[in-house]
């Protein structure tokens, strides 16, 4: 199947959703909204677990593609930092497996395959990667923590750097709490200010 197809199909899955709890979402209709046949989309999925893995994934695939566009936006590192906070809360916000996938709260009406690994037979390369492990909260702190230093430290700083080590310790230290910041607004949106001023809070004082 063509790389469009799946996508159609993931597509057809997520407005599914939309309109129903999982439970409730029948393969059959999904390969009629997507234009194919109930026997291609078990071929490309396995199963409804393997759909609702492969969706999930590309939900966190996308979340982090937002991530790193924030972080290689031409700016300095604050704003780079506060818009990586603010895509975070928003697309949590806007999507219910991304929020679950942030914070741990998996409704009824949601997909909840298991984070560990799959066992996959899927002849298909990214079905075989969908069944692989999904990320936890945790993981997804640390991802967008480590992405966030490798972006703003840049080449450079190698092991035996003493002074560089030091500084990547705090970045690493101020990233992981901006990601923490920005799941915080998720649960409790912040008030005025929003989430700018509570980052500014986070980030470490520039002399002058």
């Amino acid at each position: 199947m063509m790389p469009a197809a799946r996508e159609s199909l993931l597509d057809a899955a997520y407005r599914a959703l939309a309109r129903r709890p999982w439970p409730a979402v029948r393969m059959v209709d999904v390969a009629a909204a997507a234009g194919v046949s109930r026997q291609t989309l078990y071929n490309e999925f396995g199963s409804k677990d393997g759909l609702a893995r492969a969706l999930v994934r590309r939900e966190a695939d996308a979340c982090l593609a937002g991530v790193d566009r924030a972080l290689t936006a031409p700016a300095d590192t604050a704003e780079r930092l506060t818009a990586t906070a603010e895509w975070i809360a928003a697309a949590a916000r806007e999507n219910a497996l991304v929020r679950a996938l942030l914070t741990g709260c998996w409704s009824e009406r949601l997909p909840a395959p298991a984070l560990a690994a799959a066992p996959s037979t899927a002849a298909v390369p990214a079905q075989r990667r969908a069944d692989g492990p999904l990320p936890s909260p945790g993981d997804f702190v640390a991802l967008v923590r480590d992405r966030a230093v490798a972006v703003l430290t840049g080449p450079g700083d190698g092991p035996g750097h003493d002074d560089g080590k030091a500084e990547s310790g705090e970045l690493a230290r101020c990233c992981e709490l901006v990601v923490r910041v920005a799941l915080s607004c998720v649960a409790a949106p912040p008030g005025e200010g929003g989430i700018a001023e509570l980052v500014r809070h986070v980030l470490p004082r520039q002399p002058g």
